[in-house]
């Protein structure tokens, strides 16, 4: 006879730490929803609530404060995304294409729904000091996790320090054109921009190769 999953040996999982588990999540993403669409203060404790159908007392029992709340929403969302981009690895072309292909992706982040809740809560942060030495860590660790991402899908030596500006450089670039399309579609000149600088950057990834390439048989018979 087949053990149903939850009762199999070794899950220590109960029915009721399913539902609450369940419950989180749509509490989380609610959020993220809520903050994408109606902005800052317009995202409050009932308004998620309602949203995840969820009454206000379970949802202040997972998340004590609205706080709490954005700041969790925040990680899961960053962890998330992150998560999806580096599974996506496998997708991307080899190759020519290969580094507009990563571009597009990082800008594609920029410019969706999660950086749009993500910039809520940067905005509503600069102005609250209590909520920036909340995000400022969240930030921080997104950006080293975006940056080591983004090495990884370009296949470039990050200890180049031409190489890391460079990627930098690129993260830098997506998050401004996300900026730049919060209030317009700019997509049409978006795309003519990643176009353009993906081009720059395969040659100067290509020029950092050849460079280090040259210059390590003259350091090898320098000390010979």
């Amino acid at each position: 006879m087949t053990v149903p999953t939850r009762h199999r040996v070794g899950d220590t999982r109960s029915p009721k730490q399913d539902r609450s588990r369940a419950t989180r999540l749509r509490l989380l993403e609610s959020t993220i929803d809520a903050l994408a669409t109606e902005g800052w203060a317009a995202t409050t404790v009932a308004v998620v609530a309602e949203r995840a159908g969820v009454s206000r007392g379970a949802t202040q029992h997972h998340f004590p404060t609205r706080e709490d709340l954005i700041t969790a929403a925040l990680e899961y969302m960053f962890d998330t995304r992150m998560g999806e981009a580096r599974a996506e690895s496998s997708a991307l072309p080899q190759g020519a294409g290969r580094t507009e292909a990563v571009v597009t992706r990082l800008v594609d982040y920029y410019t969706s729904p999660i950086f749009r809740a993500a910039l809520q809560v940067w905005t509503a942060a600069a102005a609250d000091p209590d909520m920036r030495a909340r995000v400022l860590p969240l930030e921080e660790k997104f950006g080293r996790v975006a940056h080591r991402t983004a090495v990884d899908h370009l296949g470039a030596d990050d200890s180049d320090p031409r190489t890391h500006r460079l990627v930098q450089a690129t993260l830098d670039l997506a998050r401004g054109l996300g900026l730049a399309d919060v209030l317009s579609d700019d997509s049409r000149r978006r795309a003519e921009i990643v176009k353009v600088w993906a081009s720059v950057l395969d040659a100067s990834l290509a020029l950092d190769t050849t460079s280090t390439s040259t210059s390590t048989p003259a350091s090898t018979s320098e000390l010979s």
